[in-house]
């Protein structure tokens, strides 16, 4: 979420397109994930580990979609709203983040203990009741650190424009932070991965396969959008640009990967849809036939 404008000399402009682009990401997202959060809590009450999983992933990208319009207005108009909404909006972006990655682990090695683990025989209550922990877990962590975040950041002005960026630039901070935050659970999932689809080939039954697909292309989704931005913020911590020609390639590059990485809180909804269920869940819910019954149950 911080603007990199002011670190660059150079006359580097970012494309117009860019608020527009957060807009719609924003309202896309926003519609996705009321759409699965509906359909979860009408059709499914819950009793499913993974759809507990997926409920929280919703609300993670929800909190994180909140942030966009003020990024988009930020790109448009520079920083307008003030140092707190500066700090506020850090942290919800960062809580959001945070929030996705330690779910996605914990959703991981859930699926590792139910499918490579199975001779465990750990039940179903003791299995739901680790993933709410670890849910819990997951908001208190991510809350946490985002807190860090949120001090670090205040409103700048540099050349008569404002800017919410962090106060002083720590380099270590950001490598261990896209280090322990990424890149470790990164090497978690793909070591789970890899002996879920070894005994999936081995001959699961179908049922499971498919929901193994399913968190398995939410997993994949996640690092394929916000593996590029990572791995340029880890870039940025050894390497910075000398003349406008460089500079202007990073940053081209850089919002680039941004644009992507923002871009996954909407993708989360259609990859659920791949569960031929929550496809027919959905669509009784487009039909309105429990829609009103829920809204005046609340």
């Amino acid at each position: 979420p911080v603007s990199t404008d002011a670190a660059y000399p150079c006359d580097i402009n970012v494309p117009g397109i860019t608020g527009p682009l957060y807009i719609l990401i924003f309202i896309l997202s926003v519609i996705g994930n009321s759409l699965l959060l509906c359909v979860l809590f009408i059709y499914e009450k819950l009793k499913n580990i993974t759809n507990i999983f997926i409920l929280n992933l919703a609300c993670s990208d929800l909190i994180f979609t909140i942030t966009l319009p003020f990024w988009a207005v930020d790109h448009l108009h520079h920083w307008v709203f003030g140092d707190f909404v500066c700090k506020f909006m850090t942290a919800a972006y960062f809580v959001g983040l945070y929030s996705s990655v330690i779910l996605l682990t914990a959703m991981t090695v859930d699926r590792f203990i139910a499918v490579v683990l199975h001779k465990l025989k750990i039940n179903h209550a003791k299995r739901k009741k680790y993933a709410i922990c670890a849910c819990i877990a997951a908001w208190v962590i991510s809350i946490s650190a985002s807190l860090r975040d949120a001090v670090k950041v205040k409103v700048e002005n540099w050349y008569g424009k404002n800017y919410c960026e962090p106060e002083f630039e720590d380099k270590l901070g950001r490598y261990l932070q896209v280090s322990l935050l990424f890149f470790l659970p990164f090497v978690i999932i793909i070591f789970c991965y890899s002996a879920i689809l070894k005994t999936v080939l081995q001959g699961l039954n179908r049922k499971k396969f498919r929901t193994v697909v399913v968190l398995l292309c939410i997993v994949a989704a996640f690092f394929i959008c916000w593996g590029p931005y990572h791995i340029m913020l880890l870039i940025n911590s050894f390497y910075i640009p000398k003349d406008c020609k460089a500079q202007k390639t990073f940053y081209i590059a850089y919002h680039i990967c941004e644009k992507l990485a923002y871009s996954h809180c909407c993708v989360n909804p259609l990859l659920c849809m791949l569960s031929q269920k929550l496809r027919k869940h959905l669509l009784n819910l487009l039909r309105c036939e429990n829609l009103f019954l829920f809204f005046f149950s609340l």
